[in-house]
């Protein structure tokens, strides 16, 4: 079986999409959720799904190797940000080498970066009168949005738009891909074979 772990900061619908998606999966489980808000809606979500979930903060995740201990302990094979807005360490990525990936809601390298996440990217979407826009999901290296590209998908941006509505567009192709993309991920070629547990 192969052991996700999920890192978000907010609500947690992506979560709570993806482990809906492996619920019953021969292959692939959500093992652990962390967050660095202990307030995040996420949580309650996860609680209410029954998977065990791990709240840390700055000096956790920054200074100690906690993190890639409870990583270890827990058997996680891959680590997906769904909504986590920390830049991942060094030590987690080197534990977890091209096995850490991140969905951004627009399509790479645009609007990418420190401070544009969420919200603020759909803003300066519309902003821009862009005409398409859209999800990348991609490995995550030591800097913001710039690991190697995986998967995007793209979707019309009207010149009516409000940045809410470039969001209910964009959280949609995040539901209907992410999921699919992790699993592809996890059961590739280029992965070891599942354990037998």
């Amino acid at each position: 079986m192969y052991k996700i772990a999920l890192f978000a900061s907010g609500s947690g619908t992506n979560v709570e999409n993806i482990a809906n998606y492996f619920h019953q999966h021969s292959l692939v489980q959500v093992s652990l959720v962390l967050s660095n808000k202990k307030d995040a809606f996420v949580l309650e979500r996860v609680k209410r799904l029954g998977i065990p979930s791990m709240v840390f903060n700055r000096e956790q995740f920054y200074q100690t190797s906690e993190i890639v201990n409870t990583l270890v302990e827990h058997e996680i094979d891959w680590v997906v940000l769904a909504g986590f807005l920390w830049l991942i360490p060094s030590e987690l990525i080197d534990a977890f080498p091209q096995r850490i990936i991140n969905i951004h809601p627009a399509l790479l390298p645009k609007y990418g970066g420190r401070g544009l996440y969420g919200n603020k990217v759909h803003q300066a979407v519309v902003a821009h009168r862009e005409t398409v826009s859209g999800i990348t999901i991609h490995y995550v290296n030591e800097h913001y949005d710039t690991g190697n590209i995986i998967f995007q998908a793209k979707v019309e941006v009207l010149p009516t738009d409000s940045p809410e509505d470039v969001a209910r567009k964009v959280h949609q192709l995040e539901y209907e891909h992410f999921p699919k993309v992790i699993e592809k991920l996890v059961l590739g070629p280029y992965f070891r074979k599942p354990r037998g547990d």
